[in-house]
């Protein structure tokens, strides 16, 4: 009797499941064929780039979000109306956040830190008052291990599990924390290689299709430098851009960048995988740009800052950014090949600064994105035990 009982509750469970999975299939099915999906393409393509002009910024432009999501003509439009960070100098799907920031402009942004829990979130400046909490962007929390310390980056703020979806990469750094390692989660471009693990990677507690390469893939290394005024000075770094070409900085140049995230995350940010097959999303992910590194990689070294007399202090113009002074705080610029600076070499392309006890800005451009500015931010944080 009991065995049969239980018998009979395994197939009600299964059935069940079976009737669960029939019914989303025509829910789906019916909002492709619904009036909204089957509207005349000009006169949707019309309402769908007037509403991506007016909401130009959040959060407004979290319609512009949800027009995506109604459906895979409407998806492919707002696709296309949507321009890239580096063309529009807007942050609108997830993926937006592993793109390239605008050339001409600074994307403002700002930094939280929580002490008792050992995390940071970035966010996007809505206001000039950074009181005021911003459009959230990316998260990290710091685990420490006896020889390095580790920061995970996630895309959400509760869950930055290395083997959770949101996953994105990491920074890594030597034990004495004057060396470090970006790592990208996802391919970054074509011929990317990976480092070794000894464990497949999971995304979304499923393991990753082999058509979508996951791992830990190196697209950075951050060295610190002692100076001759110990802690006093200004720190010294450099940054190595493994996945950006030296020629990125000249006109005319660019960057490789993602396209959009693997099927993975699909259940974090079903508007950027809504109504698209497993097929289409790994050829897309997998048609990252090719990248040319004959030339060599991208080499970003701190703008020296100037010794003030009146002030008694090195200071750094950062615009009213920046309103603490810190060994912290820093700014980044293009090294010169040869000794030849052009215009494009003084341009500040990553800005770093404390305004309060646990809030720092970061603001950001061309050619990095807003993960690599986070994680070149994030190894300013960790102690520097042989450079202070």
């Amino acid at each position: 009797m009991g065995y049969g009982l239980k018998a009979r509750s395994r197939r009600v469970v299964q059935d069940s499941a079976a009737v669960t999975a029939a019914e989303e299939s025509p829910v789906i099915d019916g909002l492709c064929r619904s009036c909204w999906a089957n509207m005349p393409e000009e006169l949707l393509r019309e309402v769908l780039m007037r509403v991506e002009a007016s909401e130009s910024s959040w959060p407004l432009r979290r319609n512009v979000v949800a027009c995506a999501g109604v459906c895979r003509s409407w998806r492919e439009i707002v696709k296309e109306a949507v321009k890239t960070p580096e063309v529009s100098g807007k942050l609108t799907f997830p993926i937006s956040v592993k793109q390239p920031g605008p050339r001409d402009s600074l994307i403002q942004c700002f930094i939280r830190r929580n002490r008792s829990t050992q995390t940071y979130h970035l966010y996007l400046n809505l206001t000039l008052a950074l009181a005021n909490d911003g459009k959230f962007l990316l998260a990290a929390r710091k685990f420490r291990r006896p020889t390095c310390t580790d920061y995970n980056i996630s895309l959400q703020a509760d869950d930055m599990s290395r083997g959770s979806g949101p996953y994105v990469g990491k920074v890594r750094s030597n034990f004495l924390g004057s060396k470090f390692i970006i790592y990208d989660g996802l391919l970054p471009y074509s011929g990317s290689k990976v480092m070794k693990s000894h464990s497949p990677r999971f995304v979304g507690s499923k393991q990753v299709s082999p058509q979508v390469p996951a791992g830990n893939y190196p697209v950075a290394h951050i060295s610190y430098e002692s100076n001759a005024m110990g802690s006093r000075g200004p720190r010294r770094m450099q940054c190595v851009m493994d996945a950006i070409p030296a020629s990125a900085i000249e006109p005319g140049g660019a960057v490789p960048m993602q396209a959009e995230f693997p099927l993975g995350n699909i259940t974090s940010f079903p508007p950027l995988a809504f109504f698209q097959s497993k097929s289409t999303r790994a050829e897309n992910f997998l048609d990252a740009t090719p990248i040319d590194l004959g030339d060599g990689s991208l080499v970003l070294k701190n703008k020296d800052p100037r010794w003030h007399e009146h002030l008694q202090c090195w200071c750094l113009n950062f615009h009213g950014r920046v309103t603490v002074a810190s060994v912290k705080n820093f700014q980044l610029v293009a090294s010169a090949e040869n000794g030849q600076a052009g215009p494009e070499y003084e341009k500040v392309v990553l800005q770093f600064g404390k305004v309060g006890k646990d809030v720092f800005t970061m603001d950001y451009r061309y050619p990095l994105s807003a993960f690599q500015a986070f994680a070149i931010c994030l190894s300013s944080f960790d102690t520097k035990i042989a450079c202070e």
